[in-house]
C-alpha cells in the first residue's frame, strides 16, 4: 500500500493518534513512514535470546531515514526442550500460530513495511507464511548461527549422548560437560538442521538480505546487517517492492536448487510449499528430487558432511552456492535488497565480502574448499529423494545424502509401532531384530501434529547392534539434524486412513532409494505379487477402523482436525 493511502488510513480515527501518543511517541513520528519490526525474541531457546538486540538496530536503522518502528513480538519455540514428551506435538502447530499472530499484528493498522527476526526451525518459515500472506515491504533478518562447541562439535551430541546415557554408558561428568559446552552461545544450532537450512533458504529466496543467512550470532556483522535492513526496508517502502514482487516461481525453484546444494533439511519439503500456498503457488516436492538431482552437492556440513555452519559462513555462505551454481539460477529475480540476485553477487565482490569472509577462515586453517566444494570436485548430486508405491501412493521423503550405501536399497520385516515413544522403548530395551524395517505411524499432522522422530533415529544410529541395518518409516517427521534410512512425510498418512495404517508385523517392506520406491513386496518373510499385495491390502481396509488417538485441545486439536498433507505443507486449511 503506498506510503500516503496508509496515513490517510491512519487518521480515519482519532484515537489512533492519542494511542501512539500515549507510548511515547511524538507528533512528528505519527507523520512518518511506520515500520512494524516483529520478532520471536524470547527466553525459549538460544536462536532467539539475542533477537531484542537485533530488533533494536533494525530500530536504529529505521529512525536513521526518517521511519518510526514498533516493535511486537511472538515467542517461538524450540524442538531440543520438547523431546520425549508430547510437547514435541505442538511444534510445527506453532508455525502456524505464529503466522496468524504476525498477521493480526501487521493487520491492526496500515504499516508501510515490514522487518521479521527469526532464527530457527518454525519461527523461520512462519514469518516467510506472513510476509507472503501480507503482501508488504517486507525484509526476513536471519538470527545467525550459534559458535562451535569444544573440538568444533554441536548441540546435536545431544543425540548420541543421550542413547549412551539410557543404557548407563555416561557418567555425570560427560552430561555436565556437555551441559556446560553444547551450546556456547546465542544464534541456531550449529548443523545444516531445519534452522540452518530455513534461514539459507530465507536467503536463496530473495527475502533476506545478501549474506545474513547463518552469520555468526556473536559477530558485530549481524548487528551491522541488522540496522541496515531497518534503513532498507525504507527503500522497499518507498518504492513499493513487495513480498509478492520477491516470493515468485523462479525465486522458489531458486532455493530449490541451493537446497540440493547445501544438503538442507527435509523440513524444508514442508516449509517452502506451506510458503508457496500463501502465494497461490503449487509447489509440487518431487521438484526438490527433479532439480536436486541434476545439482551437485556442494557443502560439507553435519549431518551429510564434516563442518559446523559458521565455517559454511567463513567459506562464503549462501552466496558463494549462488555463485557456483550462477549459470543454473535465474539471476534476474529480485530479492530485498532492491536489487536483482546477479546484481547482489556482482557486489558482494566488489565490497569484499568473500575475501572477509575467507580471511575468518584462516583461523580454522581449513581450506575453503572442503567446506563448499566447486561443482567439478562434487561426486554426489542433491541431498533428497521422494519415494512412492503401494506403502506411499502420494509420496515419502528420504534424505539420502545421509544414508550409507549399504541401505539404499534395502528389504526388511517390519516392526511395526502406533507412537514414537513405542518405538524408541523398543529400540533401547533390544526388541527391534537386525535387519528390520521400524514403521511408525498416527504421527502426521491429523495424527498427532507431526512430531520429529530424533529420539528414535539417533537410539538406532547408536545401537551398535542396529546401526546401519535397520530402516525407519513414519508419516511423522525428522530433525534435521537426523541421518542414516529414515523415510518421512509418508502420505497419505495413517490417521487419514493411508497404507501406512495397513502394514502388519513382518510385511516385508522394500527400499528402493535409487529407484524412488516404497513398497510392501510380501507378507511373513515370503514376497507376493503386486496383484497379491493389492488384494491383501483392500482386505485389510475393509477392516480396519481409525484407532483411538490421545485427547487432543486447543490449538493442537484444530491443527490436526485441518491440516493439510504432509507433501503439500501440512499447512492448516
Amino acid at each position: 500500500m503506498p506510503q500516503q493511502r496508509c496515513r490517510e488510513i491512519r487518521k480515519a480515527w482519532a484515537q489512533v493518534d492519542a494511542l501512539m501518543m500515549g507510548m511515547n511517541w511524538s507528533e512528528e513520528d505519527i507523520e512518518k513512514p511506520h515500520i512494524l519490526v516483529d520478532d520471536v525474541q524470547g527466553d525459549s531457546h538460544p536462536g532467539s535470546s539475542h533477537l531484542d538486540v537485533l530488533s533494536r538496530e533494525v530500530a536504529i536503522g529505521v529512525y536513521e531515514t526518517g521511519g518510526k518502528p514498533a516493535h511486537f513480538h511472538v515467542t517461538d519455540i524450540c524442538d531440543g526442550w520438547a523431546q520425549g514428551h508430547d510437547g514435541m506435538n505442538y511444534v510445527l502447530a506453532s508455525r502456524e500460530v505464529m503466522a496468524d499472530m504476525v498477521q493480526v499484528h501487521a493487520s491492526v493498522i496500515p504499516w508501510d513495511g515490514m522487518v521479521l527476526l527469526s532464527g530457527c526451525d518454525k519461527s523461520v518459515p512462519a514469518h516467510l507464511m506472513a510476509a507472503a500472506r501480507m503482501d508488504l515491504p517486507t525484509i526476513h533478518i536471519p538470527g545467525g548461527t550459534m559458535r562451535s562447541g569444544p573440538d568444533t562439535t554441536t548441540s546435536g551430541v545431544a543425540g548420541p549422548l543421550s542413547a549412551r546415557s539410557k543404557k548407563g554408558l555416561v557418567d555425570s561428568g560427560e552430561l555436565r560437560r556437555y551441559r556446560l559446552t553444547g551450546c556456547p552461545s546465542c544464534g541456531s544450532c550449529q548443523f545444516m538442521g531445519t534452522a540452518s537450512s530455513m534461514q539459507c533458504m530465507s536467503e536463496a529466496l530473495g527475502m533476506a538480505l545478501p549474506g545474513t543467512a547463518l552469520m555468526p550470532a556473536t559477530f558485530a556483522d549481524i548487528r551491522r546487517m541488522a540496522r541496515l535492513a531497518g534503513k532498507k526496508i525504507m527503500e522497499l517502502s518507498a518504492a513499493g517492492l513487495t513480498s509478492a514482487k520477491i516470493l515468485t516461481l523462479p525465486a522458489f525453484r531458486n532455493a530449490i536448487q541451493v537446497h540440493a546444494a547445501i544438503g538442507g533439511s527435509t523440513n524444508v519439503l514442508i516449509h517452502l510449499p506451506a510458503i508457496a500456498h500463501e502465494l497461490g503457488i503449487e509447489l509440487d516436492p518431487r521438484w526438490f528430487d527433479t532439480l536436486g538431482s541434476e545439482v551437485r552437492h556442494l557443502a560439507s556440513i553435519q549431518p551429510s558432511g564434516q563442518y559446523v555452519a559458521e565455517l559454511f559462513w567463513f567459506a562464503g555462505g549462501v552466496p558463494m552456492i549462488q555463485w557456483l551454481l550462477r549459470d543454473r539460477l535465474d539471476l534476474d529475480v529480485l530479492t530485498v535488497s532492491g536489487s536483482s540476485l546477479g546484481e547482489n553477487l556482482a557486489q558482494l565482490w566488489v565490497d569484499g565480502f568473500f575475501e572477509r569472509c575467507l580471511a575468518h577462515l584462516k583461523t580454522f586453517h581449513i581450506p575453503a574448499e572442503e567446506i563448499i566444494r566447486p561443482p567439478e570436485k562434487a561426486v554426489r548430486f542433491g541431498s533428497i529423494a521422494v519415494l512412492s508405491g503401494n506403502l506411499a501412493p502420494e509420496g515419502a521423503v528420504v534424505k539420502h545424502s545421509a544414508v550409507v550405501p549399504s541401505m539404499q536399497v534395502h528389504t526388511g520385516a517390519a516392526a511395526v509401532f502406533d507412537s514414537e515413544e513405542a518405538a524408541q522403548s523398543a529400540i533401547v530395551a533390544g526388541r527391534v531384530d537386525p535387519g528390520a524395517v521400524v514403521v511408525i505411524r498416527y504421527e502426521g499432522p491429523r495424527g498427532s501434529g507431526m512430531p520429529e522422530m530424533y529420539m528414535t533415529t539417533d537410539a538406532l544410529v547408536y545401537d551398535d547392534r542396529l546401526e546401519g541395518t535397520v530402516a525407519l518409516v513414519t508419516d511423522g517427521r525428522f530433525s534435521g539434524a537426523s541421518s542414516g534410512p529414515c523415510i518421512g512425510h509418508v502420505s497419505p498418512e495413517a490417521a487419514e486412513g493411508g497404507p501406512i495404517a495397513l502394514v502388519e508385523d513382518g510385511d516385508l517392506v522394500s527400499i528402493d532409494i535409487p529407484g524412488r520406491r516404497l513398497e510392501i513386496v510380501g507378507t511373513q518373510g515370503e514376497r507376493r505379487s503386486g496383484e497379491e499385495i493389492e488384494r491383501l491390502l483392500a482386505e485389510r481396509r475393509a477392516r480396519w477402523t481409525r484407532p483411538e488417538l490421545k485427547p487432543k485441545k486447543g490449538i493442537l486439536k484444530r491443527y490436526a482436525e485441518s491440516a493439510a498433507s504432509a507433501m503439500a505443507g501440512a499447512y492448516m486449511k
